[in-house]
């Protein structure tokens, strides 16, 4: 059995992708799985980290503006376009599984062209223009989230909820041990603060502008910065850092970051959410204004509507985060309620089921 499995640009489409190539290697271990991502992208070296192939292609973001990027974009979307048809046409794939990212638009596309069957991960409550395009033509669409036949055919759609690294779902590591491995005392509360595999901007400044709220909080704080932004947030607190926070650019070992805190503080975007439902934290969403049709706002708005989350936007992030953060650290009653009903939002078999779906179709 050969699979193509296409897309990343950040963690929240590659951890996906790996779980799924994972279980299919669990499965089959002949299976032969080949990525496709965008060069220069994250998943050039995760993928590979993880012991699989994977190829890229010179893709592009779209630019928001028209000018000289735009022209750009469209010169490496040809590019990629011929590209993908002759990956696709050398590795003949049996099926190919789209998760979104750059490289998913390209080469779905080449395989649905050549008939190859062909399935779309949506991991948002609102699907991107690249994946309602490719939905037309995918055999089987796998969502995390109820009513997207507003975007997809209802026939072609089957609610499976999202693909979490394994590591997640093996975890028992007690909470004592978690705040050991941190250096954290056992009786502390923690906060873990992520703005995802990259870093968030804004989230990363309301921490330099509250630093000394922070210094005098009742709890600890580990800080993951992200790729972009670590020596920048060293270099800013290198005078200043609270003796109660730790600074990482990246945890290798969420999970058991998750084991060591009380209260998570994070970006919206879904394989993040869909994690936080399995890790059972409350947390603190704050959704990320730079995406396409604002959908982490709407991922958040999921659990909140639930009472899962608490929503601070990211415009009133300085002022809100640290309030809100204290005012759960504070409210035992509240953190046991939201953890309860977060967790009640859990999809642990996603990956199993995603699978499962990818065998129909290869089985006709």
């Amino acid at each position: 059995m050969k699979v193509i499995i296409s897309g990343g640009g950040t963690g929240g489409h590659i951890f996906p992708a790996l779980s799924i190539a994972g279980e299919l290697k669990r499965r089959f271990p002949d299976c032969d799985i080949l990525f496709v991502g965008a060069t220069g992208r994250m998943e050039m070296e995760k993928v590979p980290a993880a012991g699989f192939r994977i190829v890229g292609l010179p893709v592009l973001g779209m630019p928001r503006k028209p000018g000289l990027q735009l022209l750009k974009f469209l010169i490496h979307l040809l590019q990629s376009m011929f590209k993908a048809r002759k990956l696709v046409r050398e590795f003949n794939p049996d099926l190919a599984i789209g998760v979104g990212g750059y490289a998913s638009g390209p080469l779905l596309r080449a395989a649905i062209s050549a008939g190859i069957p062909a399935l779309i991960q949506e991991q948002n409550s609102y699907a991107g223009v690249t994946n309602k395009l490719l939905g037309k033509k995918a055999n089987r669409i796998c969502v995390a989230y109820e009513g997207m036949d507003r975007f997809f055919p209802s026939e072609k759609i089957v609610l499976t909820g999202n693909p979490v690294r394994q590591a997640l779902l093996d975890v028992n590591t007690t909470s004592y041990e978690a705040k050991m491995s941190f250096g954290i005392p056992q009786n502390a509360k923690v906060v873990l603060i992520t703005g995802g595999s990259l870093g968030a901007r804004s989230i990363n400044n309301a921490i330099l502008q509250n630093i000394e709220k922070i210094r005098m909080a009742d709890a600890y704080f580990i800080w993951q910065t992200g790729s972009y932004y670590y020596e920048e947030m060293l270099e800013k607190t290198r005078e200043n850092k609270p003796k109660n926070m730790q600074i990482h650019q990246f945890l290798n070992q969420m999970e058991i970051a998750y084991a060591a805190c009380d209260v998570v503080i994070s970006r919206a975007g879904a394989g993040t959410i869909s994690e936080l439902c399995i890790a059972a934290k409350p947390v603190i969403l704050v959704p990320s204004p730079n995406v396409a049709e604002d959908h982490q706002t709407k991922n958040a708005m999921s659990l909140v509507e639930k009472n899962a989350a608490i929503l601070v936007r990211d415009n009133e992030i300085n002022d809100m985060l640290l309030l809100e953060t204290e005012n759960l650290l504070n409210n035992y009653t509240l953190r046991v309620q939201m953890s309860e009903n977060i967790k009640a939002l859990a999809r642990p078999h996603a990956t199993r089921t995603i699978v499962d779906e990818a065998l129909k179709i290869i089985q006709g």
